[in-house]
């Protein structure tokens, strides 16, 4: 089943797309819900990001390659860091630069869509708390990153969290543990992995993070990106595509730029 939110007048909805056509979700996709009427064709339809979390809790040098790319070693334990919901952008709406960076670069990964309060969770029941899983692209300035010294900055600029188109929910935990995870910039590859390279398997991550914050329904965990990153700049395409989920586009501006 796939899930998304989108414009339904001048406020957002959530619906539930079958063969391409758009129904409205009648209930909560994070309790009870039924299809209701149908509202149009998909590409018809106005996307927002998928859902509406607290937090983005993201994951960095989850695979190794990723991490000897960047001459880092790979951490004992998940490493955790923050991106703020003001971050998220929807399929097909624009990253913008911004004037303090000179290096901004892709990051695909998948996204795990909490669908329920998840606090000191332990591994063998991690999956129970899960909704669903999206593309994300974890946008990094990546100048920034290594300047600052911490990551809020680089990782937190606005539309630096491009995450959909929808979210996937009837993926089994071994299909989502083997996964093709690329990007492609302007339709020319940039990186291929998959998930099954991971360092740390999403039960592991939920079960870690759970134990230091509560997971609210909604809340997005990044999974962390295989290698191959590299720069975007204003006028590119970029394109997250995930096995079996879908593929995530955005353009790529400066503000003011056409």
């Amino acid at each position: 089943m796939r899930i998304i939110r989108f414009v339904s007048g001048d406020q957002p909805a959530y619906g539930l797309v079958e063969h391409e056509t758009v129904y409205r979700l009648e209930g909560s996709p994070f309790a009870s819900f039924a299809r209701g009427a149908p509202i149009g064709v998909l590409e018809t339809v106005e996307l927002l990001a998928p859902c509406q979390p607290t937090k983005i809790v993201a994951i960095g040098r989850n695979y190794a390659e990723h991490a000897r790319e960047h001459q880092a070693e790979v951490p004992a334990e998940p490493l955790i860091f923050l991106k703020p919901p003001s971050a998220l952008l929807a399929h097909r709406q624009s990253i913008l630069l911004p004037p303090q960076s000179n290096k901004v670069e892709h990051e695909a990964e998948l996204a795990v869509v909490v669908g329920q309060r998840a606090r000191n969770v332990s591994e063998a029941d991690a999956w129970i708390y899960v909704l669903g899983v999206t593309c994300a692209n974890d946008v990094t300035a990546r100048d920034l990153q290594r300047s600052d010294g911490q990551w809020s900055r680089a990782k937190g600029f606005d539309t630096f969290c491009p995450l959909g188109p929808w979210i996937e929910t009837g993926l089994a935990p071994e299909q989502i543990g083997s996964l093709g995870v690329a990007c492609r910039v302007n339709g020319q590859a940039r990186q291929s992995g998959n998930t099954r390279d991971m360092v740390f398997d999403i039960s592991r991550l939920i079960a870690h993070i759970s134990a230091a914050m509560t997971l609210e329904p909604g809340d997005v965990i990044l999974t962390g990106t295989p290698a191959g990153v590299g720069p975007l700049v204003a006028g590119d395409t970029v394109e997250v595509e995930i096995e079996s989920i879908g593929a995530l586009r955005n353009s790529v501006q400066k503000p003011g730029f056409f």
